[in-house]
């Protein structure tokens, strides 16, 4: 059995099992979306790459919403797992996987009924949205997929196992890349191969987290536990809805920071796709060490454990900022480097290259935000994190507005780090008064 139990024992121990699995396992899986963007922006050119990160900030509004709401049933499972109630924490599962199934039918006949649409809106150049719309409705047909698994791994790490979800996206992920190099370089399939490659490689991923699942006894989930049961599903609402919208609401900005860059042509979009796509590889130590502590602080809070509480989260601190100095260190003197790898015009290169360094300095305040808004998120106060990406939204999105205009292509990066101080903000000023408050 791989499921640790944070309520005892050591806790940096405890907290590194299961921290390095799941960074492995974080870090798998954006080695197979890099392995997406370099053999695009090889084997089919910028402005195929464009498109598909195009198409990434409207997907975003649908996948963040739904690992938003799974990751708020998690807190729901760790708590549950925390009062070592499994009759209970069996109930949740079932009524988890009941509204999951409800939201990735809703979401994916919604996204392809409004994917053009949107894409209008945000100014897509002509010359991407035909791969946008091909690329797309691949993606958003096999949503249930993406659904499912993260559905699953959000279990598994409410009960503190990261290593299924390891063993999943290594097996995907080797799948993934088989696939990218044969539909491209082989079949010559255009954007629509890497796309059947990302929705294939994720049934893996469910089958193996499924698997990891029935292997826990006191986790079978019985059809009694299908049982309607309203009060159990508004908890579960209670805890997932502020978590998605919050994703939600982020990626509202984000798709007007990709329209307004999307107005100054393919040249800064296929810059931004792959800053984009740098910062979620670079963020990953951050939101791993997010996951741990939003499980940590959800079944000592089950547990009533708050002092507990404090400690992980002064060693997620001490990790968040540790691993923040030696990414910039890399992000600052390999930026060009790291801009070359997936760009081919030297102006699109400049400016990402720009973009990596001002991240090197940004990306400790992301990596502590991570920390603060996941063990508020534990804590049982999903409305925090929600308000603190309305508050990244309201900073973002003038700062780009008038940035751009003013200071050029780096005002994308500004525009984080203004936004990532107020989230944080709010985030530590709330972990201080209700922790203070609880152990009162």
């Amino acid at each position: 059995m791989n499921k640790i139990d944070f309520t005892k024992g050591s806790i940096t121990k405890s907290f590194l099992m299961f921290f390095f699995p799941m960074l492995f396992a974080n870090i798998l899986q954006q080695i197979y979306s890099f392995t997406d963007m370099v053999m695009i922006g090889k084997g089919l050119g910028d402005a195929s790459l464009a498109a598909v990160g195009n198409f990434a900030t409207v997907s975003f509004f649908f996948t963040g919403f739904i690992m938003g709401i799974t990751n708020g049933f998690s807190v729901n499972i760790s708590q549950a797992c925390g009062e070592k109630d499994y009759s209970k924490l069996k109930k949740i599962m079932a009524s988890a996987i009941k509204i999951s199934a409800v939201f990735a039918v809703l979401f994916s006949v919604t996204g392809l009924l409004l994917l053009k649409p949107i894409l209008q809106i945000m100014q897509t150049d002509d010359e991407l949205l035909k791969d946008c719309l091909a690329y797309g409705g691949i993606i958003f047909s096999g949503l249930p997929i993406t659904v499912a698994y993260n559905l699953l791994s959000s279990i598994l790490r409410g009960i503190g196992d990261s290593k299924t979800p390891l063993l999943a996206i290594g097996g995907s992920s080797v799948l993934n890349i088989v696939l990218d190099l044969l539909l491209i370089f082989l079949f010559d399939s255009g954007v629509s191969g890497p796309a059947y490659a990302t929705v294939i490689s994720q049934v893996v991923s469910v089958v193996i987290c499924y698997s990891g699942l029935q292997r826990i006894n006191e986790l079978r989930i019985s059809k009694h536990d299908f049982a309607c049961n309203f009060s159990l599903g508004m908890e579960l609402l209670k805890n997932g809805l502020p978590m998605a919208f919050m994703n939600s609401i982020t990626s509202v900005g984000c798709i007007f920071v990709q329209s307004c860059i999307n107005g100054y042509g393919v040249i800064y979009t296929s810059a931004y796709s792959v800053c984009n796509k740098y910062l979620n590889f670079f963020m990953l130590p951050g939101i791993t060490i997010g996951f741990a502590i939003s499980s940590f602080s959800g079944q000592n809070f089950g547990g009533k454990k708050f002092e507990r509480i404090r400690s992980g989260t002064r060693i997620a601190c001490i990790m968040a900022v540790l691993s923040a100095l030696l990414l910039g260190i890399i992000l600052f003197f390999f930026s060009d480097l790291l801009a070359e790898l997936m760009l081919a015009g030297w102006e699109a290169v400049e400016h990402a290259s720009i973009f990596l360094k001002f991240l090197a300095l940004f990306i400790v305040l992301l990596n502590l935000l991570f920390v603060f808004r996941s063990c508020v998120q534990g804590l049982g106060q999903p409305a925090i994190p929600m308000c603190s990406g309305i508050i990244e939204m309201i900073i973002r999105i003038p700062a780009v507005y008038f940035g751009l205009p003013v200071v050029g292509f780096t005002a994308t990066i500004y525009a984080e780090g203004m936004a990532w101080i107020g989230a944080l903000t709010l985030n530590v000023i709330s972990y201080m008064f209700f922790l203070k408050k609880q152990e009162r």
